[in-house]
């Protein structure tokens, strides 16, 4: 991965492309920019942040994994932090397409884990499409985030889904990225750490519809840990299961699928939308390697 994001150094101008490559060389770059990182860049190539991010958005589509439509998108999402989180478009061969995780959703999440609870910008090199103009809907503050694209002028996101259904028209107060607490608590006298990891993203995940919370854990074969937390949707289908989330951070973080070893994954019991069957299909597919364990709460 971190060749290919290297390459894609080339399409950016030569002076950029120099200032970048040390912060993208360094070990512990996690395809994401701080607020003194992006203003640095910006008063050096006496660019403003917007233009500055759709400059970085070939980077952003370097970790693109589009194993099916060969599609390469790329998003990046600016916090509440002012820290600015790169996304892709994931795609998986050999299971429902259902499964694909969208550059926004990709770049969303990514915040999400690192403890954004806002976001006020999104950049994206195409224009999104109506599965993820209904996922930004979900967001705490949506109201508030902006929409840039190439060439365009930046537009309110409500510009893009104008007599939007969301989680008010469903009586829900519960916005996706507010903190979030489930209640939660271990059954297991002798808990494995995978599960307390996956308890404790299923603790904040976001599933106000149906109540499955959910979480999972994913340990690499470096000793690395990543989670990921179910993220519900009002129109349901562009909702983000536990393991995309996962699989989302682990290519951010420059490192391959085939290196998990073992995956822990936790839901409510007697849900009517069980997710730990489809949990395990993709698992099976990326990690067929993996041990996968399952706990319904």
């Amino acid at each position: 991965m971190r060749d290919r994001l290297l390459s894609a150094l080339t399409q950016l101008p030569d002076a950029l492309a120099k200032d970048l490559s040390p912060i993208l060389r360094r070990p512990e770059f996690d395809a994401s920019l701080s607020a003194n990182e992006m203003a640095t860049l910006c008063q050096n190539h006496q660019m403003n942040e917007a233009d500055m991010a759709l400059a970085l958005l070939p980077l952003a589509a370097a970790y693109a994994m589009p194993a099916i439509s060969q599609f390469y998108v790329g998003a990046i999402a600016k916090g509440g932090s002012g820290h600015f989180y790169f996304g892709a478009n994931l795609e998986f061969a050999h299971v429902s397409l259902a499964h694909t995780v969208h550059a926004e959703q990709s770049a969303i999440s990514h915040a999400w884990l690192r403890g954004e609870t806002t976001l006020s910008a999104i950049y994206i090199n195409y224009s999104p499409c109506g599965h993820c103009r209904q996922f930004i809907n979900e967001l705490n503050g949506a109201e508030q985030i902006t929409i840039t694209l190439p060439k365009q002028p930046t537009r309110a996101f409500h510009d893009y889904l104008p007599d939007a259904f969301g989680p008010s028209d469903l009586n829900i107060s519960e916005p996706l990225l507010a903190p979030k607490d489930n209640a939660l608590t271990p059954e297991m006298t002798a808990a494995h750490p995978l599960y307390e990891a996956a308890l404790a993203a299923a603790n904040q995940s976001h599933a106000p519809y149906s109540h499955n919370y959910a979480g999972i854990a994913c340990l690499l074969d470096n000793g690395q840990i990543f989670t990921g937390r179910y993220a519900e949707n009002a129109a349901f289908n562009p909702s983000l299961p536990p393991l995309q989330v996962a699989l989302n951070l682990i290519n951010l973080a420059d490192c391959s699928w085939h290196q998990i070893k073992e995956v822990y994954f936790v839901e409510k019991q007697g849900i009517s939308n069980q997710l730990s069957h489809d949990m395990q299909t993709l698992c099976s597919q990326v990690a067929p390697q993996a041990q996968f364990h399952y706990h319904a709460l």
